[in-house]
């Protein structure tokens, strides 16, 4: 049997007006406006015209990408994604920011309440990243002990472990610095489009803010399987859902692990949602054999229907 996972990106996959081409498609344009009341902020102009410095902004940058990898689901499943996700896909995982889109894909939260948690949770980390000057760099290649070694020598976090030979550091504006000038062997460094230590002790005052925020929800239990950030394990419940929604924000994204988790339930095929690229480029080199679509603009739609139908015979 085929088994497709449906993934949505993190922070970093937005670019310029990437959500122009998606206002063509019926429906589109009044769901953005309706879902800039939870979001907080203008979800249109912000995918259209805002340049790049507007939306590395972390209050801005996560809610677009909740709102657009939603916006490609609506596309792909229609009205009730969660409903028809349940029938087409083995697996939903999101990376980072992206496990809010997830959780309303396997109907752990609607549409709304994710929104208004990623506003919140933006608004969040954008002012726990102003405490300090930090940042994030996406070390590429060399051996992952000695990578992670060298980024404990210099005090650095291991924020995202990706797989693939990706491991993102972060930690203070000197402590990057220092990695830019003495990088670990046989390895590349990227500074990444991001304005803060995301997943490390820098956010614990937005875990404080988050625990609040989700005390009036209800979340209901994922329809699907749904594989967490924190250890690639599969979350049946759907409070569980929520409470490693809080805790992710100050500790590492093992996507490797949730990439191990989809080939060890048979993954062959990969759909991203909105802005695709990141999470199907690590697939293409981690899931070897897996069929990968990444979703950019509509012009991506079919290929992902026909990889979802694929899936279902």
């Amino acid at each position: 049997m085929r088994v497709l996972v449906l993934a949505a990106p993190g922070q970093g996959a937005q670019t310029p007006g990437f959500l122009t081409p998606w206002l063509d498609l019926p429906g589109v344009h009044g769901r953005l406006e309706t879902w800039s009341g939870p979001a907080g902020i203008d979800l249109v102009r912000y995918g259209t015209t805002a340049d790049a410095d507007e939306i590395r902004d972390t209050a801005v940058a996560q809610p677009l990408l909740v709102a657009a990898g939603l916006v490609a689901a609506y596309a792909l499943f229609g009205d009730d994604p969660a409903e028809a996700v349940r029938d087409r896909a083995g697996a939903v995982a999101g990376h980072s920011v992206g496990e809010l889109t997830a959780a309303v894909l396997a109907g752990v939260l609607t549409a709304e309440e994710a929104l208004a948690l990623v506003r919140a949770r933006g608004v969040a980390m954008a002012q726990a990243a102003a405490v300090t000057e930090t940042g994030m760099s996406a070390v590429l290649g060399g051996d992952p002990d000695t990578v992670l070694a060298h980024l404990a020598d210099l005090g650095l976090t291991p924020a995202n472990i990706n797989g693939a030979g990706q491991i993102v550091a972060a930690g203070t504006a000197a402590q990057l610095a220092a990695l830019a000038a003495d990088k670990p062997e046989k390895t590349r460094v990227m500074p990444l489009k991001v304005a803060g230590a995301f997943h490390t002790a820098h956010m614990e005052p937005a875990v404080d803010v988050l625990a609040a925020e989700v005390k009036a929800l209800a979340p209901a239990d994922p329809r699907l399987p749904y594989v967490s950030n924190k250890d690639g394990g599969v979350v049946t419940s759907g409070q569980e859902v929520v409470d490693r929604l809080v805790g992710q924000v100050a500790n590492p994204v093992r996507w490797d692990l949730c990439m191990e988790t989809f080939a060890g339930r048979g993954a062959t095929a990969l759909v991203e949602l909105l802005p695709g690229g990141t999470l199907t480029g690590l697939a293409k080199r981690a899931m070897k054999g897996t069929k990968t679509v990444a979703l950019k603009t509509p012009d991506d739609l079919q290929a992902a229907r026909d990889a979802i139908e694929e899936a279902r015979q």
